[in-house]
């Protein structure tokens, strides 16, 4: 197999780490704003942040949901389990992430906008664990030949 053929077997692993490693980013950056205070200012770059931290999130996993899995599922008959429980955390993270966005346009004060994301974040990264746990070594393997947006999302 040349290296060529290799990166591409290797790619769709290192897509999802990828998509991740930029959603854990965006909540850094979203936390950093929330820390900076309660002007107007900060107020401003939180509900830009808040907004599209949530906007990435929700859809890396609509389209895991649509695109991803159902290749999963079909080629990996086994991993049916795993994507079910994929997709129950899905809904659990969307639930959470409405109830956060509800928060930041009711001009919640801070403290609970820190609680809405501290849930978010510990149950973001317990997803996000299982799932690479789950799946990283069928993603190694799997050959597909797909934009990794339509998969994973436009991160």
């Amino acid at each position: 197999m040349g290296e060529g053929d290799k990166n591409r077997l290797l790619a769709w692993n290192r897509e999802l780490q990828t998509a991740h490693q930029r959603l854990r980013e965006a909540l850094r950056v979203t936390r950093e704003s929330l820390e900076a205070g309660d002007t107007a200012s900060a107020r401003a770059d939180l509900l830009l942040y808040c907004k599209g931290f949530c906007a990435a999130l929700d859809g890396h996993h609509v389209r895991e949901d649509v695109g991803l899995f159902p290749e999963l599922a079909e080629r990996h008959p086994s991993l049916r389990p795993v994507i079910a429980k994929l997709k129950q955390d899905h809904a659990m993270i969307a639930t959470l992430l409405g109830q956060f966005d509800r928060a930041i346009s009711s001009a919640a004060p801070p403290g609970e906008l820190s609680g809405h994301l501290e849930g978010l974040a510990a149950i973001m990264e317990s997803h996000f664990r299982y799932e690479e746990r789950q799946l990283l070594g069928v993603l190694a393997s799997l050959e597909l030949d797909a934009d990794p947006h339509d998969l994973l999302g436009p991160l």
